[in-house]
């Protein structure tokens, strides 16, 4: 019984940062690869970046050099640091295990959270 937890967005000026946090619990480890997904208004959701079990990192060509994916293998936590953002990052943003190409492997999504950026 995996559940996902969404946390950290807001409202934010373009050029501003946040930084988002995904909890995972239940039949959950350090040894799955996770990934964040965004999906703004009338659009697909779309895949945004990866972390493997051990910290290797692969990220949309949208969010490269902007964004870091990074993993607390203490606690099932897992962060996107969002810096640079623009109004195009406006999107409610989930978090899920994934493959190593990006695939989400959970059925269920969490609640996500929502990202807003003012131009």
């Amino acid at each position: 019984q995996v559940q996902l937890v969404e946390s950290g967005g807001g409202l934010v000026q373009a050029g501003g940062s946040l930084r988002l946090s995904c909890a995972a619990s239940g039949t959950i480890f350090s040894t799955n690869t996770m990934g964040w997904y965004r999906q703004a208004p009338g659009k697909q959701r779309e895949w945004v970046a990866l972390i493997t079990s051990v910290g290797d990192t692969n990220y949309a060509g949208s969010v490269k050099g902007r964004f870091t994916i990074s993993r607390d293998s203490a606690g099932n936590t897992v962060y996107l640091q969002m810096n640079s953002l623009k109004p195009e990052d406006t999107a409610v943003y989930y978090c899920n295990r994934c493959s190593r190409v990006g695939v989400p492997l959970y059925a269920s999504w969490g609640q996500g959270t929502q990202v807003t950026v003012s131009s």
